[in-house]
């Protein structure tokens, strides 16, 4: 099956008063119809910059240097303004990370969503109206029809996240990309906002990539997952083949620093050592290397390769032979 979307060999720079930032360093991964992708890993490490590379909001100062980002076969790299501009909110949404500042405060609920309907879809306003009522309704938010003419500021973070979910559900989009979308959520909000975001695109038939730095949150609700350091992709696996046979020490090291329930009380917490590489600094050789207990003189050399090592298993490290 060819993929819905396939990132090639992507790398990214931002211009900064340091100098020139790669905050990205020859990413790919690639995605089909219907699956759900999550990405992972600790602040810094790419996550939102790979997803915001999509759909070309990197703003003035972020430049993709080489690489492709292939959407049903479209180089979106290479398309003009416009065409990404018919792209956005159509056929691939976006759910920003915090929905207090992603919603307008000034906008009614009930503008916000019709609004996509009515720029792509060419609908009349009161139709498009009409249709936000239904998405609301459809992301169980109470008395939806009602609603529609309350202010974002009236509405609680877990509600205020399903209307983000219903904006982007709006034009029944190919892809969805939420971008830590449960952070400021308490527990169980949040499995309330995963489980209405899974089945609602599985409903559609959408694509999901979900980012994120919570491996619990992978566990239940992606099928495939790619995780990032320091710019790149260190390792991809289904979703079980990660959970079930882990091989980047950095994984492990994620792993391992999940609390357990059955682990013993007053146990210390498992911790990575050290801090996440500065992207305007980093150490030669593999970006883990300062931080891994496994490193050694290859490491420090050369980046390792991504590269196959089992049956939809990939992972960039020297120490894996």
């Amino acid at each position: 099956m060819d993929p819905l979307l396939a990132i090639s060999d992507l790398s990214v720079t931002f211009a900064t008063d340091r100098g020139h930032v790669q905050a990205l360093d020859g990413v790919s991964l690639d995605l089909v119809a219907g699956e759900t992708l999550a990405i992972v890993g600790e602040s810094g490490s790419g996550k939102s910059v790979t997803a915001l590379s999509v759909l070309g909001l990197l703003g003035d100062s972020g430049q993709v240097k080489t690489g492709k980002i292939e959407f049903e076969g479209e180089d979106l790299t290479k398309v003009p303004a416009s065409r990404l501009r018919e792209i956005r909110g159509n056929q691939i949404a976006f759910i920003f990370q915090e929905p207090m500042s992603s919603l307008n405060p000034v906008l009614t609920i009930g503008t916000q969503v019709a609004e996509p309907i009515w720029l792509h879809h060419k609908k009349s306003w009161p139709e498009a109206i009409a249709e936000a009522g239904k998405l609301l309704a459809k992301v169980a938010i109470p008395d939806a029809e009602q609603r529609l003419e309350d202010y974002p500021h009236q509405f609680s973070g877990g509600m205020r996240q399903r209307v983000m979910i219903a904006m982007a559900l709006a034009c029944q989009p190919r892809l969805i990309i939420a971008d830590e979308p449960t952070t400021a959520l308490d527990v169980t909000v949040q499995a309330q906002i995963l489980s209405l975001l899974k089945n609602l695109t599985k409903e559609l038939g959408s694509s999901l990539i979900l980012i994120t730095h919570d491996l619990g949150v992978v566990a239940r609700y992606a099928d495939k997952v790619a995780v990032m350091y320091g710019g790149r992709i260190v390792e991809t696996a289904s979703a079980l083949d990660l959970y079930k046979n882990p091989k980047h020490p950095y994984t492990n090291g994620l792993m391992a620093s999940i609390p357990k329930l059955d682990g013993d009380p007053g146990s210390r917490l498992f911790t990575i050592e050290g801090q996440p590489p500065d992207l305007s600094d980093l150490p030669a050789g593999c970006a883990f290397h300062p931080r891994c207990p496994h490193a050694h003189e290859a490491c420090r050399a050369g980046k390792p390769p991504l590269r196959s090592v089992a049956p939809n298993h990939e992972l960039a490290c020297f120490g894996y032979d």
